[in-house]
């Protein structure tokens, strides 16, 4: 068992110091102990010595519980520098025209709102008590332009995104691509007998895929690949989060605000990129492909 106590200003309790005449040894004050205790703890509440196993306050039914604890908040309220009278140097008003009250005061909390980026009064503080939906947050860029920017970048990120697809289709299948069933039969056996996955998941409900990854958005930079099988009633973000964590690529999507930092599942084969909450098996087969991308930057 370790000597080491905690500090007395963070207990109830307080170990009696060595040199203590106290300390040399007392009985357990607590009524259905009374053991020696060479090493007593005094309470700080009650004022009492009891033993290891009664020092705190509900090992011994402190007959004066709590008082340790207000002592302590009465002692640092007092010790509180004063706070200056706001000026209008030194305070800031609520963000809503109507009002006038200084906020971030010892009177009055200010509270931030994330959507228009300014600063309220407790009684602004909600979105419908300023208007939140007519204001353009501060530090925007205007809404038409931002819109106009993000429509052209869709565009051209989904074309270079399908001609990517394309030509990474075309890497994967074998020279000349397996047409009969009995060629496709034996790749996919291939790539079940390489793939890794939940043990768990029911043979029949298996979904085998070639999953890869871009040098763009590995933590190494390089490419990664592997083979891998999930359950078909999984939903894509599932599996998402299982590929990111298997070829070391860095997923952000629960953190992330910009789409340009979440990570997506691009379907080689449809050349489409899925749905978060589409089910793998509706939208995938045993033997296709899926490749992680950030954004639109392939």
């Amino acid at each position: 068992m370790s000597n080491s106590t905690p500090p007395p200003e963070s207990t109830s309790y307080q170990m009696l110091e060595s040199g203590d005449v106290e300390a040399i040894g007392a009985h357990c004050t607590y009524e259905y102990c009374h053991q020696l205790d060479f090493l007593p703890f005094k309470c700080q509440s009650c004022g009492n010595k009891y033993c290891l196993d009664h020092r705190t306050e509900d090992a011994h039914e402190c007959s004066n519980p709590g008082a340790w604890a207000r002592s302590r908040r009465t002692e640092n309220t007092s010790s509180l520098p004063a706070t200056e009278k706001p000026t209008l140097s030194t305070a800031q008003q609520c963000s809503s025209p109507v009002c006038k009250t200084f906020v971030n005061t010892s009177q009055n909390l200010g509270v931030h709102c994330a959507t228009c980026n300014r600063t309220y009064c407790l009684k602004h503080r909600f979105p419908e008590d300023h208007a939140c939906k007519t204001l353009t947050p501060l530090g925007a860029r205007p809404a038409t332009v931002t819109l106009e920017a993000n429509k052209e970048k869709l565009r051209l990120g989904f074309s270079r995104l399908k001609a990517w697809g394309t030509k990474k289709q075309e890497s994967l299948a074998p020279k000349p691509k397996p047409t009969s069933k009995a060629a496709q039969l034996v790749s996919l056996n291939k790539l079940k007998q390489t793939a890794t996955g939940d043990t768990k998941v029911p043979t029949d409900k298996r979904i085998y895929l070639h999953c890869s990854a871009t040098d763009k958005i590995t933590k190494d930079g390089k490419p990664k690949e592997a083979a891998m099988y999930f359950n078909a009633d999984w939903k894509i973000g599932k599996i998402l989060d299982l590929v990111a964590s298997k070829l070391n690529v860095e997923n952000l999507n629960n953190s992330a605000q910009g789409n340009e930092k979440k990570l997506h599942v691009y379907h080689v084969e449809s050349g489409e990129v899925l749905e978060f909450g589409e089910q793998v098996g509706q939208r995938m087969l045993s033997g296709n492909s899926i490749v992680l991308v950030r954004g639109l930057d392939v």
